[in-house]
């Protein structure tokens, strides 16, 4: 379970990567590296609760273009734009589901093998769920097998 240190300390309080990285093996999601990654997860949640909030501002502000062309180029932007909105949904809900799982204490452990992910992972992908041998195995699989 999380311990209250991870929920109190201030971002100037959280290490770097570098000094993440270099952290012993034995110390693997301790309540610092779970209050990095918490707050890594938290900013990213914000970032997309924000720019979704911008996209419904852009596609409210309705322009009359006479030029057919013109009225087709941003009809394609708009288009772009809401189809960057779906990915980031998606992403939002891995994000809270990353956050749940700092709070139930699974986070950092694939949910294949209940090894550690590893701290590298982590930093690349904060919602990984499986470790990288795991993530390599499913993706085999549905290459050979599909979807």
């Amino acid at each position: 379970m999380v311990s209250k240190t991870a929920n109190v300390l201030t971002p100037e309080q959280l290490p770097t990567e570098e000094e993440l990285l270099a952290m012993p093996e034995s110390d693997y999601m301790n309540p610092v590296q779970l209050a990095f990654f918490r707050n890594r997860l938290k900013e990213l949640e914000q970032e997309i609760l924000n720019n979704a909030g911008a996209t419904t501002e852009n596609l409210r502000e309705t322009q009359f273009v006479p030029d057919p062309a013109d009225r087709a180029t941003i009809e394609e932007e708009h288009a772009l734009e809401l189809r960057t909105r779906d990915r980031e949904r998606k992403l939002l809900k891995k994000v809270q589901q990353a956050i749940a799982s700092i709070d139930s204490g699974e986070y950092g452990w694939c949910e294949e093998t209940g090894e550690p992910i590893g701290i590298a992972r982590l930093l690349a992908r904060p919602t990984a769920t499986l470790s990288l041998e795991a993530q390599e195995r499913r993706e085999k699989r549905q290459k050979l097998y599909g979807d």
